[in-house]
Order: structure tokens, then sequence, then C-alpha cells
């Protein structure tokens, strides 16, 4: 007779904390991805059950939530984490006991686990891009400015590398702030880039924070139109805690933007307010979160059990219709084909796309090829 028992999987997202809004929308694109399977009849009859916990947006929770969902409620299969440090506190656990943590946030890249699916933007599917978009439209002289933590610092490592292959280049200044910052962290920061004058900020700034950011800079007077802040982690949801005014006009680079026109897109949007609400707020970490689950329960049914060994093999090379095109799991690296975008804000609140990928752009994490070149040869152009 066949297994009809429910399957239960671990999610582990932060509902509360300084990178909640992020956490509560990577939580719903789980979830909705979750009905959608159910109410399609499940994996071949069995309903999925998530194990939900809130990680506080604190890595030590982080850790002792993994550690429970595998031991305690028997999951072989974890969907969470939003900062790296809380990745990298993860990522010992699901090694230890050989389980496998999907992770759905771009990241700095420079890491492999055999226990890790990255559906997030590696830095050639978001840095590279950016950086020749920004030096190629603005000038090349940068001011860097991050959240205390191992993504900022490496992700500014990385944009300065890039940065600094153009002529006329400079990296102005480089500074970081608490999560918790606030406006007040800001001012002087904003002080030193109105004495130097780079061409564009580059923002590695992340949950509420980021909001006190842009404000401290729409106080200052200071113009998108001649020194943007351009920016990995500022997303839609961002946008809605800053409001579009003080967001319009700056630049973030990214897979996915809620403005995406596609079919799969508008469909998934639809469903995802009609199960939410007007409230959800779509980025591309939800829909990260939301295309990973259906490339597990896709392979789920193939292998007939989410034992790493027997779903592995299935999960890596596997597609999906995602909203934001067809994605592919890199069997090489357990990275992701994603659709590189750049978005400038608008007064709605959502992302103008100004170019956007043709075709999917293979994941390279450790940037083995390191040019701003890579771009042009697969991306169309719109006016800006």
């Amino acid at each position: 007779m066949a297994n009809k028992d429910p399957i239960r999987i671990g999610v582990l997202f932060s509902e509360t904390g300084v990178t909640s809004t992020i956490g509560r929308s990577q939580l719903q694109g789980t979830l909705l991805a979750i009905q959608e399977v159910n109410d399609a009849g499940g994996i071949d009859g069995r309903e999925i059950v998530p194990v939900v916990y809130d990680a506080c947006s604190s890595p030590a929770v982080y850790a002792q939530m993994a550690e429970r969902l595998i031991v305690h409620d028997k999951v072989n299969v974890i969907f969470g984490c939003y900062m790296s440090s809380s990745r990298k506190a993860v990522l010992p656990v699901v090694e230890k006991w050989n389980r496998i943590l999907f992770y759905p946030t771009l990241y700095e890249g420079f890491e492999f686990s055999n226990n890790i699916i990255y559906t997030g933007a590696a830095p050639n599917q978001n840095s590279v891009q950016l950086a020749e978009f920004m030096t190629a439209n603005f000038g090349a002289r940068v001011y860097l400015i991050g959240s205390d933590y191992i993504y900022p610092y490496e992700s500014n490592r990385i944009m300065g590398e890039l940065v600094l292959q153009r002529q006329d280049s400079d990296k102005v200044g480089e500074r970081y702030v608490p999560l918790d910052a606030t406006e007040k962290d800001f001012r002087p920061i904003i002080a030193d880039i109105l004495d130097k004058r780079p061409d564009f900020i580059f923002s590695t700034v992340v949950g509420d924070s980021t909001a006190s950011l842009y404000r401290a800079y729409a106080d200052a007077g200071l113009d998108p139109k001649t020194m943007p802040i351009a920016s990995l982690t500022t997303s839609e949801a961002e946008i809605r805690q800053m409001g579009a005014d003080v967001a319009t006009g700056h630049f973030t680079a990214a897979p996915y933007f809620q403005s995406i026109q596609s079919d799969a897109n508008l469909r998934c949007l639809e469903r995802l307010r009609r199960r939410f609400g007007e409230d959800s707020v779509p980025n591309l970490c939800w829909e990260a979160a939301y295309f990973q689950v259906h490339i597990f329960a896709n392979a789920f049914s193939q292998a007939g059990d989410d034992e790493i060994v027997n779903i592995m093999p299935h999960i890596l090379g596997s597609e999906f219709e995602a909203p934001q095109g067809r994605v592919r799991i890199e069997p090489s690296n357990h990275h992701t084909c994603l659709y590189p975008r750049i978005g400038v804000a608008n007064s709605k609140g959502q992302f103008t796309i100004v170019r956007e990928a043709t075709r999917p752009v293979h994941p390279d994490p450790y940037l083995v090829t390191h040019s701003l070149g890579d771009w042009t040869t697969t991306l169309s152009t719109l006016e800006l």
C-alpha cells in the first residue's frame, strides 16, 4: 500500500527582529508554494506539513532551531535563513546531521556545501551587472556603506574590486553601521559623502536600518539623478518601509522584481494576494523562497523520499518555471541559474526594469570570471 503519511519540512525564517520584513515575505512565499503543491494533490497524494519556527533575526536562534527541527521534529529538509550570518550558523548543523538546507537569499558567494541548495543570486548574477551599469551611467567613484556582518563586508569587497577595473575609479569611503542603526547613525556618514562627492553610493545595509539610510540621504538634500544609491539588498519590502517618495530614483540589481509582466509572475502574485492580502510585499527573497519549494516537491516525487542520498540527484539539474523565468539548479556548485535585472525605484513603490537578461546566467559563486564584460553579451538594454 502506498505511503500516504504527511511530509514534514522545516521552515525557519525571522518573523520578528530587524530582518523580519524580509523574513515574513520569505515565509509567505514558502507557505504559498506548499499550498499550491497540496491543492494539486500533494506529492503523490502526500500532504506537505511545514514545521515553522521564528528565528528572531538571531544567528544563535537559527542554529538552535535548526537542531530542534532535525533532532526533535525529525525533518530532513529545512527551508530558511536570510542573513549570511544565519546561514553560516545553520551550515554546520545540517552538515553534522547530513540534512538539506534550501537557502533563498542573495549572498556574497565563495561557499559550497553538499548540504545546501543556494537559490538566491551569487555575485556574478547581481554585483557584476550592478557595477557595470552604475559605472557606465554615473561614473566609477564609489562610496560603500554596509551593515556590520559578513555579507556586507564581502559584497563591498567584491564591488570595490569590480569598480576599480574602470578608468578614473576610486573607492572614496567605506563605512559600517550596527544592524539596528537609525537615521542618527547615518548622519555623519552622509556628511562624509557630501564632502567626498562620489559618483554613486553602494549600500549593503539590510533590515529596518535600510529605510533610515535612505531617509538620511533624502533629508540631506542629495539627488539620485546625480549621486544615486545602488543596492543588492533594497527591495520592494524596504521601499514599503521608507516610502516611495524617499526611494524614487535609486537602483537595485536582482533576478526578480514584482513588476515583471510574465504570465507566471502575474498569476503567482494573484494567488499570493488571495492568500495573504494586499499587505504582502513580494521581493527577490520571496520569489526564491517560493520556487525552491516547488523544486523540492518535484524532486521528492521522483525520488520517493527526502533522504539526502535519494533526493539530491533529482534536485541537482532540475528546472522550474519561476516568476523570474525558467530557473535551473546547477549540479556542479548547488547554485541556481538566474536572470539578472536592474531596476530603478519609481513613484509607485515598484521598480521600473531598465536592463534585463535575455537568458539565464550560470552561477559562478567563486567569481572565476571576474569581469564586467559578461553583462553586455547576455542583456538587452532599455532606455533610462
